[in-house]
């Protein structure tokens, strides 16, 4: 497309001969510019999508992919019905459990929270919890001692650590001679964990499921089945599979999964997504804009070698060409530096952010309302190839006025004054 002379020529007016070096000034700052925009737009993304899975990640290892419950809230054939779920295509494990509310309480500290009975031995292999307790295991969870683990912003709450004495206090009430008592029970705190997701850490506190089942008078049954699953992405499909195959009487059950239940925040992340890739996506426009300018100074400054050019036997096209060139060029240069330098920065921003609160003594994200306290980040091949690709394109776009006009540039009229 290029010949030799038109590359050359091209390439030598991106720098200036003038002292001042203006031209070259220009070109250098329309590079900078695009690199910025396009560094700035991936890690922007990347942050994002380290946002979403880390939220994922998180909320899966405290809730599960999928559950089971019953229609009347709870299931009486629930292991019969869990040997069958276990043996269905893409399930990895199926646990019980107990699901209920409850008021905690130590002295004049008084917190409500989601009271979870579980089978210990068998919660490892369906939620990753078990890695996330700060004190104690879940082991420790023993039937009939009636121990809790609570969250860490739980026990921060009532102010409490391993080996302390918690009361707590069902919904439900007792008919005594004193009228209708709510039914309480003192537990020991076993251990505390800490899952990085404030609306657990605050609101869930873990049981044994036969004590649950004792305080709630449940009996032999539970409040349904969690699914761990080979592929979470799966999860609508497959719990609606494994609910009809269990269901032996017709009665049928309540089914979720981890996309429904948390369907808002992942809706509201992919939304932030779009907003922000088209509002940072302004910055490469005006960084494609600042190129139209700096070719078009490029233009003015060299009339007088283009119409030498004209005059020598240089067709239109050829100027055309050699002002494409440096369009080209400019481009490249900055998508590829502004690639660089967002891939560099998304996998570094979350000890950039850390050595800033640290530096400064602040604090970006809380916890208690963004969910988690650091930055993370997850830079992808696609995000960086659809940045550059669309940022080659408006380059590509920016180039075209310059070039054509440099192209019309008339002989007699450039040198009418030299």
């Amino acid at each position: 497309m290029f010949g030799s002379y038109e590359w050359a020529i091209g390439t030598r007016y991106l720098r200036s001969a003038n002292r001042s070096g203006f031209v070259s000034f220009v070109a250098f700052m329309s590079v900078s510019g695009l690199a910025l925009g396009v560094a700035v737009l991936i890690v922007v993304m990347s942050v994002l999508n380290g946002f979403e899975t880390e939220l994922r990640n998180r909320m899966l290892a405290v809730t599960s992919h999928a559950t089971i419950t019953g229609v009347d809230g709870v299931i009486v054939n629930w292991r019969r019905a869990q040997d069958e779920a276990a043996r269905m295509p893409n399930v990895a494990a199926v646990v019980p459990f107990i699901e209920a509310r409850g008021l905690l309480a130590n002295g004049q500290r008084v917190a409500g929270a989601a009271v979870r009975g579980i089978l210990p031995e068998e919660e490892v292999r369906a939620v990753g919890l078990g890695a996330r307790m700060r004190q104690g295991t879940l082991a420790d969870l023993a039937p009939g001692k009636f121990q809790v683990i609570l969250g860490s912003a739980l026990a921060r709450e009532l102010n409490v650590n391993v080996g302390d004495k918690v009361v707590l206090m069902a919904p439900e009430g007792t008919a005594t001679p004193a009228g209708l008592m709510p039914r309480t029970r003192r537990f020991t705190v076993s251990g505390i964990f800490d899952s990085g997701m404030y609306e657990y850490d605050r609101g869930l506190a873990l049981l044994h499921l036969q004590d649950a089942a004792r305080l709630y008078r449940l009996g032999d049954s539970v409040s349904g089945l969690r699914l761990a699953l080979d592929d979470p992405f799966q999860a609508p499909r497959t719990v609606r599979q494994v609910a009809t195959q269990i269901d032996y009487d017709g009665g049928g059950y309540f089914v979720s999964d981890w996309t429904r239940d948390h369907a808002t925040f992942f809706r509201s992340i992919e939304l932030t997504k779009s907003l922000m890739f088209f509002i940072q996506l302004i910055m490469v426009v005006v960084a494609a804009i600042n190129l139209v300018a700096t070719l078009v100074m490029i233009v003015k400054e060299k009339q007088t070698d283009i119409a030498i050019l004209r005059t020598m036997g240089s067709a239109p096209k050829n100027v055309l060409r050699m002002f494409l060139v440096q369009g080209a060029i400019i481009g490249l240069v900055g998508t590829a530096a502004g690639a660089l330098l967002g891939w560099v920065l998304s996998l570094n921003v979350t000890r950039v952010v850390q050595g800033i609160e640290k530096t400064l003594g602040i604090q970006f994200l809380d916890a208690s309302v963004y969910l988690m306290s650091d930055l993370p980040s997850e830079v992808r091949l696609g995000d960086v190839l659809t940045v550059s690709a669309i940022t080659l394109a408006l380059a590509a776009l920016a180039t075209i006025y310059p070039a054509w006009r440099a192209a019309r540039t008339l002989p007699a009229e450039a040198l009418r004054h030299e």
